[in-house]
């Protein structure tokens, strides 16, 4: 701040350096490049002072940043719960009513999504691919480095009007040139990957076909028919078989309780006694 009046009213006197047109093209071109659309671009050319004509406004149409591009470098996000419900429902088949009324998501912001995810798949895909290739894409050409775009920034900077317009149609063919080529790129990478999945379907449909015509499992054989339960109280005799050993027994001068265990003497004398008779006879 000026605390001598002579020395403002001097420096009010200073003459200016007027702005070249090579500077304005410059500046124009920064702007557009920043700017939200025409309407934005035209407001910011009339607040900075630079031309804004329809000549000049041809000429910076094909700057401007596509939908979604802020000039700033992405960084990659995760989708929120209504993005991940919305997918889910998307890839099961949900009509668009359905998944809009579940999400709260327009149907724009749906198929935007859903872009972006096989966009990313395609890319995770590619990078697969090359690393099972050993294949790396080619380095990208920055735009300083480009000729061409060398070429045009100047003709777009040129005094002459008509080597400016020839300049903005050359950048309209070559925006739609590069929309083609990007359209004919994701089509080959389309057919690419549905190809490799049809390859990976075919092979697991061979897996499972070898599956069902392998071996089958051994029959389990039938469980043998249990033998009769002998209850003879630890000797292994039925209850009919203890009775005759205590008749024979008492015939013999054996004392045996009428009920319970038989002693195992008893039993050994009751077996060698009718063994012996078997091993005569044979």
């Amino acid at each position: 701040m000026f605390t001598d009046w002579q020395q403002a009213l001097e420096s009010e006197g200073l003459p200016l350096t007027p702005t070249s047109t090579e500077q304005e093209a410059a500046a124009a071109r920064v702007t557009a490049r920043r700017a939200h659309g025409k309407e934005d671009l035209v407001h910011l050319l009339d607040a900075l002072g630079l031309p804004g004509d329809d000549t000049t406004l041809t000429t910076l149409l094909p700057l401007l940043p596509s939908e979604g591009d802020t000039g700033m470098p992405d960084h990659p996000k995760s989708p929120t719960a209504f993005e991940a419900m919305a997918l889910s429902l998307y890839y099961a088949d949900a009509s668009a009513a359905d998944i809009t009324a579940a999400t709260g998501l327009s149907e724009d912001a749906v198929t935007t999504l859903v872009n972006a995810q096989e966009a990313k798949t395609e890319a995770m895909l590619d990078a697969d691919e090359q690393a099972r290739t050993g294949t790396t894409p080619p380095p990208e050409t920055t735009e300083a480095d480009d000729p061409v775009e060398q070429l045009l920034a100047w003709a777009e900077a040129h005094p002459a009007a008509g080597i400016r317009n020839k300049a903005a149609r050359v950048r309209s063919d070559l925006t739609e040139l590069t929309a083609r080529r990007a359209a004919d790129v994701a089509q080959r990478k389309a057919e690419e990957r549905v190809a490799r999945l049809k390859a990976a379907l075919e092979r697991a449909q061979q897996q499972l076909r070898a599956v069902k015509a392998g071996p089958r499992p051994a029959s389990i054989p039938a469980v043998a028919e249990a033998a009769p339960i002998r209850s003879g109280l630890g000797s292994g005799r039925t209850p009919q078989e203890l009775a005759a050993v205590r008749t024979w027994a008492r015939a013999n001068g054996h004392a045996v309780a009428g009920k319970g265990m038989v002693p195992n003497k008893v039993l050994q004398a009751y077996d060698a006694a009718h063994q012996a008779p078997s091993r005569k006879a044979g």
